[in-house]
């Protein structure tokens, strides 16, 4: 108790604050209203850490945007019937102001050190918020709680510390285009993104793009995950060689599987690399053959850069905070978001989480931005509506996207994965009343043809692409070892 005590003596310090920073700065502004295109894309008046500056700026730049001159003249009209600069001086203070000008040059400095201490004094904040929610015990808040809450919190001031950004000459969108083109020509594929592992999708996607969001649906037992899983391990197995190479920045995938366990998935995957039967594995009933193939296997996979997060319930939030993190870490690096699935994020911090077709809008557009923000494709499972099975045509369409419109309309790319062999698997013929028996034999006759020209088939519908044509891709499936891979036809 006594080291508590002494812990909770510390010396009083003084905020972080630049004043004479901020009075530079507000000088340049009325000597030059040029200035302001300086600082005016991230500075705000909350910024000031003297609140009278705040306003001074705020009243500057309201001016400004009304097409008016902002000089001490205009602005002491501006503050006729406020007495919020009586106490600092009024008329005086503001020709003062005036005449501590810098040039135009330095205000962009002013105005980073003025940022720089509001960051600092928010995250002193924080800091204090997270010392008396830890001593604060809740029945309804534990530890974890108060730990994500805290990473929220430091994500939001980090999103707001951005002050590089805006308006870029298209001649840099040209050249990194011009990259794009070189890359794709350099490529044996022709591909210019990552790659699937498959060449047939690779061929009509050219590869997965940075910042894109791409939504794979379909119903319960088209194999989506496995699709999935299988384009998260393709892609961490390339980067796995790039990153050998250190030519650049290390990559990896970040899989967040919210409805399978990481052990489950980890399975899945050394069920596909090993070719062993998965319920032969979860059983247990494999040969020493297929153990020595199992380790061989999973020594073969263990430096791959694939990191899964079985977290049950993340909400976006929390997503992102995971995938920054990832992305910062210069031994890990991210080049791929997988997420299983998209009506499994938890929607609690969002305004309409009791309207879930509102709320799953909010997390879709979530995804979206976060796909931009960090630059990485972003593969975010969904389910499809019950609807679907109403149908004759079982083939899926955008209107049975379950819950959200908005999905379509968020998504660069929207996959729908179906297989045939599934429903003809349910369909098995019955006699009909009145039906001889040699109609109903020419009947199991044609669905047993229909059965084995689908066996092993699904097919990938290209529902939606921002960047190319729509458009199905066949690929070949195999249940036993969930394989999904090329399909190479005769």
């Amino acid at each position: 108790m006594e080291k508590m005590q002494k812990e909770d003596r510390t010396e009083t310090r003084e905020v972080p604050q630049n004043l004479d920073a901020e009075q530079a700065l507000l000088g340049a502004l009325l000597a030059n209203n040029r200035a302001l295109e300086k600082v005016g894309d991230f500075l705000r008046p909350e910024h000031f850490a003297y609140a009278p500056h705040g306003k001074i700026y705020a009243a500057i730049v309201s001016l400004i945007e009304r097409g008016h001159i902002a000089d001490p003249r205009t602005l002491n009209g501006y503050f006729a019937s406020d007495d919020s600069l009586k106490e600092v001086g009024g008329a005086e203070y503001l020709m003062k102001l005036a005449l501590s000008s810098v040039t135009i040059i330095n205000a962009a400095d002013y105005g980073r050190q003025i940022f720089d201490r509001y960051l600092r004094r928010e995250l002193i904040d924080i800091g204090y918020n997270i010392v008396n929610d830890a001593f604060e015990i809740k029945l309804d808040s534990d530890a974890m709680d108060q730990i994500g809450k805290a990473e929220k919190d430091l994500f939001d001031l980090s999103t707001k510390g951005q002050v590089e950004g805006g308006l870029t000459g298209f001649s840099n969108a040209l050249r990194e285009a011009i990259e794009t083109i070189e890359k794709a020509k350099r490529s044996p594929d022709g591909i210019s993104g990552i790659s699937t592992g498959m060449k047939s999708i690779d061929k009509r996607m050219g590869g997965l793009h940075p910042s894109d969001l791409i939504v794979l649906a379909g119903r319960p037992g088209m194999g989506k995950t496995a699709l999935a899983t299988c384009i998260a391990y393709n892609a961490a197995y390339d980067f796995a060689k790039e990153n050998q190479k250190g030519e650049g920045p290390k990559k990896g995938v970040a899989f967040f599987s919210l409805e399978m366990s990481s052990q489950q998935l980890a399975a899945r995957v050394l069920s596909t690399q090993s070719h062993i039967d998965s319920e032969a594995m979860r059983n247990g009933l494999i040969s020493e053959a297929d153990f020595e193939r199992l380790a061989g296997a999973v020594a073969e996979m263990n430096n791959l850069p694939l990191y899964v997060d079985d977290t049950p319930g993340l909400s976006v939030s929390a997503i992102r905070t995971r995938a920054r993190r990832m992305k910062r870490d210069k031994e890990k690096g991210l080049g791929l978001i997988v997420i299983d699935y998209l009506q499994l994020i938890d929607t609690e911090d969002t305004k309409n989480r009791d309207n879930r077709v509102l709320a799953l809008s909010e997390v879709t557009r979530s995804l979206k931005i976060l796909a931009k923000e960090l630059d990485v494709p972003v593969i975010a499972l969904s389910q499809l509506s019950r609807k679907v099975e109403d149908r004759e045509d079982k083939k899926p369409m955008l209107s049975d996207l379950r819950e959200s419109g908005s999905i379509e309309q968020d998504a660069d790319v929207v996959w729908f994965v179906f297989r045939e062999i599934y429903y003809l698997d349910r369909a098995e013929p019955v006699i009909r009343q009145k039906e001889s028996q040699d109609d109903f034999n020419k009947r199991v006759i044609k669905w047993q043809q229909d059965k084995q020209a689908k066996e092993n088939i699904a097919e990938l519908i290209i529902a939606k692409q921002r960047h190319g044509s729509t458009g199905s891709v066949d690929l070949y499936f195999n249940g036993r070892f969930t394989e999904f891979g090329d399909l190479l036809k005769e």
